[in-house]
């Protein structure tokens, strides 16, 4: 009814006047998000100092156990006191200092298409769907494990979205042999997607094949790759105070070749760190200065991320929780910690439910809020993620990416001068009467307003009309027609021969073994 009556009200004034000044496509910048918010401290500048003094001396006098000789001689070599017997490696804060002076505070990550390069700093925000999970979901085929199918439909619709800023290790891909998996996943990133994509730090083999393969498909020389950021990986701590055998290859043959790493310690309180979240954040950022440390001493200027993805456990299952409030103020005493450092950083959202419900809904939500409110760089796991990680959700990447396009919505500035305040408008009606047909309302009903993505506004009547669909039942058709209607990128076929000629030649090698 007000549909008609907004379309009456313009033809007559089109009729009467000529013209028709309605803007029909209503204008949004999701590429490249700048946080308006100010960032929200849950600690005192005392507090954050003596965090990240305690931190130092954990390093300094307990140490971080390294499993990898190679990185345990890079520390030596920068005057660490190293232990072979033990694998311990005690880091002075001289070497932490130095290499937070030499890490880089912005970082431009080249993408295929130049209107999708990155910019890693403070004060910008870029989301990443949910990453890493070895299942995947959605209402048609239930819970299963991934496929290499499943990781190129979820790489379409990440595509087909602005808001989600870069590709990621949706799923494993496990009918593919992990000794040929980089193959298929970084050939599904580069022909299906002109972002910025995810490298796996799986042993020096797989990651000279991937960054092969990302010189292939852009075009560019040894050296220029080298020079410039054209993929990233995330490392992960085993927390409390350990860096595994792939994880240090990870951060030596990433600092080597130019590439960025996201170095994340997974510490979740009252588990594999301190049940308190400044305890918590004391043993993830020494852990996290330790890796910053080991790339700046393989490589000063190396493209780190400081990286936090602290939360706590359900204390009764040990289960992790996501979303919860302890989740929430590690993210923002992270953010104050990121910012003392001057680095960009990453946060993590997600949630621990089943299915995608309102608990899934509402645990996603308030870790984001937490990673827009303590100003994080970037927010993995922002969409789609559940069960802790263990599954990707279709339907749920669907509804999450609504709220993701709300948040960015409110970063986009609201209009304050004279024509937006309408004194005119106010004038024009008069009073008992209605907007629908001022002048003001008519110049601009179509482009005012966010149009929902998967949000039904219509009344009860209609709805039942339609269906009676719930948001998780109108998101299933919405990826569906999302993986239907995907547009391939520019050179996609070309990409595609460059890449499978080097493949086919390396699978006639035998390919590259996983490092464990």
């Amino acid at each position: 009814m007000i549909d008609e009556m907004l379309h009456q009200t313009r033809r007559e004034r089109r009729n009467r006047s000529g013209d028709d000044r309605t803007q029909t496509v209503r204008k949004t910048d999701y590429r490249n998000l700048k946080n308006s918010f100010l960032p929200q401290p849950v600690f005192s500048e005392d507090e954050v100092a003596n965090i990240h003094e305690t931190a130092l001396r954990v390093l300094e006098e307990l140490g971080i156990k390294v499993l990898l000789p190679d990185a345990r001689a890079f520390f030596r070599q920068a005057g660490a006191i190293v232990d072979d017997d033990t694998l311990m490696v005690r880091i002075g804060r001289d070497i932490v200092t130095s290499a937070l002076a030499s890490a880089p505070r912005s970082i431009t990550a080249r993408s295929g298409s130049p209107s999708r390069d990155l910019t890693f700093e403070l004060g910008n925000l870029m989301f990443l769907a949910g990453s890493g999970a070895p299942n995947v979901t959605d209402l048609d085929r239930g819970r299963r494990a991934g496929s290499l199918a499943d990781f190129q439909a979820l790489t379409k619709i990440v595509q087909s979205f602005d808001v989600l800023h870069m590709q990621g290790p949706y799923v494993e891909a496990q009918d593919v042999d992990v000794k040929y998996r980089h193959y298929a996943v970084s050939r599904t990133q580069l022909t299906l997607s002109d972002k910025v994509p995810f490298v796996y730090a799986r042993g020096t083999p797989q990651a000279e094949d991937a960054f092969e393969m990302m010189r292939l498909a852009r075009g560019v020389s040894h050296d220029e790759f080298r020079d410039n950021a054209f993929c990233y990986t995330v490392i992960n701590t085993n927390s409390p105070r350990q860096l595994d055998i792939p994880m240090a290859q990870g951060i030596i043959d990433f600092a080597r070749a130019g590439q960025i790493s996201v170095i994340t310690p997974f510490c979740l309180a009252g588990a594999m760190a301190p049940i308190t979240v400044a305890g918590a954040l004391t043993l993830q950022h020494a852990e996290a200065l330790a890796g910053i440390a080991l790339a700046q001493i393989v490589r000063p200027g190396a493209p780190v991320v400081y990286g936090s993805f602290s939360s706590n456990v359900d204390m009764k299952s040990g289960a992790p929780a996501f979303g919860t409030p302890e989740h929430v103020k590690a993210t923002m005493g992270a953010g104050q910690l990121a910012r003392l450092t001057g680095l960009p950083w990453r946060s993590g959202g997600g949630s621990a439910s089943n299915v995608s419900d309102a608990q899934a809904a509402h645990e996603t939500q308030f870790a984001l809020w937490g990673s827009v409110l303590a100003g994080a760089t970037l927010c993995i796991h922002a969409a789609g993620w559940m069960e802790g990680g263990l599954s990707v959700s279709y339907e749920k990447l669907i509804t999450d990416i609504e709220a993701l396009q709300t948040v960015a919505e409110l970063f986009q500035p609201t209009p304050g001068d004279a024509e937006a305040i309408g004194y005119d408008a106010i004038a024009e009606v008069q009073p008992g009467g209605h907007f629908f047909a001022a002048a003001h309302t008519m110049a601009r009903y179509r482009t005012a307003f966010y149009q929902p993505l998967v949000a039904d506004l219509s009344n009860f009547g209609n709805w039942t009309e339609s269906g009676s669909k719930t948001a998780t039942e109108r998101a299933n058709g919405i990826w569906k027609r999302v993986v239907d209607e995907y547009k391939p990128i520019e050179r996609a076929g070309e990409i595609g021969e460059v890449l499978d000629t080097f493949i086919s030649r390396r699978m006639s090698e035998g390919g590259a073994e996983a490092v464990s």
